[in-house]
């Protein structure tokens, strides 16, 4: 059948766009359909939502020639510090420290604002991709040699493959019968922006709560981004506290190593549970990011995961249509969902079970996590592998673009 584009990428968030750009960079024909309209976020103001970017995504973005625009808005991560704690009585004694020195490639890892990211994504696109913001995809259907989508005004598209970017609720993972499987935590996710008297030193905290794990993250400036989860009942509870009651609440559980602290933004609230797709593809069809797999954000891996489905979809992708394949062919599928499925899943089902391990308060439970700890600290090559994994260094096949090289 005749097609309109090659790709037509329902999803307009982070991870479409960015393989939006990877497929374009190519040479093939992309549009993206997002469902909120255009905004130009890059001039809204500080809000407080950033992503821990792993090495490997750094690279990604420096392989669509963005990371250079992005990096001077960045704090690199130099050094993450892990504890467990209690409200009040500050760290325990076993630290479980990775120091970005250690490995040869740099900063495990850099803090990056949404409205930075979401921008230089979208401004890429102009010119090079066929980008219709405030448009929802309400139907689909497979016909020989590709597949139709329908829009929420009316029109028609067609193209060669149907990839959905469009979150846990995806309605191209639904509308082609593909299954999802989780469960919720009990936990929810209050998310804010500080600022603090001290400086950072580029240093990332996870505190270890009975009642769910506080990230402490390093943004630029005497800044710092928080995603803190707490059990809902306690959630719902905070959430609806004024800024000076919610920061009282905090306090005992951020400690006072940074001195004084104020809210530097709004704040935001997340339940959070893991959800993963039964299939990552389906006749003409490929799921990325939290299409395909939503996971805790304990260790800040959601966007990380997405962006390595990008990089082998997109090579795989572009792999196949250099040597005359049907890009959107069932065996070419396969080949993306052998490569991404058991990642994903295998990192989605650890945070599942480190969550499990450290959101509660049994003291048999606690001492063997402290030595654990300790004992993780106290090994170099244990520590550097924790340390390789977390910065996307442990993946083989390593896709192309999370070395830093174009498609």
């Amino acid at each position: 059948m005749a097609v309109d584009h090659d790709i037509i990428i329902a999803g307009g968030g982070l991870n479409g766009p960015a393989l939006a750009l990877a497929l374009a960079q190519a040479g093939l024909s992309v549009a993206v359909i997002d469902a909120r309209p255009l905004r130009d976020r890059a001039q809204e103001g500080f809000d407080g939502r950033a992503y821990a970017l792993a090495l490997v995504s750094r690279r990604l973005l420096s392989a669509l020639a963005l990371w250079r625009g992005l990096e001077p808005h960045a704090q690199p991560i130099n050094r993450v510090e892990t504890a467990q704690g209690q409200p009040g009585e500050g760290a325990g004694p076993f630290h479980l420290i990775f120091d970005s020195a250690e490995i040869e490639e740099g900063p495990v890892g850099h803090m990056l604002e949404d409205r930075f990211l979401y921008a230089a994504l979208v401004d890429a696109m102009a010119g090079r991709v066929t980008h219709l913001p405030g448009r929802q995809v309400v139907g689909q259907a497979v016909a020989p040699g590709g597949v139709e989508v329908a829009l929420d005004d009316g029109r028609t598209l067609s193209a060669r493959l149907l990839v959905g970017a469009d979150g846990r609720g995806s309605g191209v993972a639904a509308r082609a019968g593909i299954a999802r499987r989780g469960w919720g935590y009990g936990q929810t996710a209050l998310v804010c922006a500080l600022d603090h008297e001290q400086p950072h030193q580029g240093i990332a905290w996870q505190y270890f709560m009975p009642t769910g794990p506080l990230a402490i993250l390093p943004l630029p400036g005497n800044r710092s981004s928080i995603v803190w989860s707490e059990t809902d009942a306690n959630a719902r509870t905070i959430a609806a506290l004024p800024d000076a009651d919610f920061l009282e609440v905090l306090r005992p559980r951020f400690g006072d190593f940074l001195g004084g602290i104020t809210l530097a933004g709004p704040r935001f609230s997340y339940p959070l549970s893991l959800s993963l797709a039964d299939s990552y593809v389906a006749p003409r069809i490929a799921l990325v990011g939290d299409a395909a797999h939503g996971v805790h954000p304990i260790a800040g891996q959601g966007l990380n995961l997405g962006l390595r489905d990008v990089a082998a979809l997109a090579e795989v992708v572009v792999d196949a249509a250099r040597r005359g394949e049907d890009i959107g062919a069932p065996d070419v599928l396969e080949r993306y969902q052998r490569w991404r499925r058991f990642d994903a899943t295998a990192m989605g089902l650890g945070m599942d079970r480190v969550n499990a391990l450290f959101s509660n308060d049994i003291p048999v439970l606690r001492a063997a996590r402290g030595l654990g700890m300790g004992l993780v600290t106290a090994i170099p090559a244990l520590r550097r592998g924790f340390m390789r994994q977390a910065a996307g260094l442990g993946l083989d096949p390593m896709p192309r673009l999370l070395t830093g090289r174009p498609l």
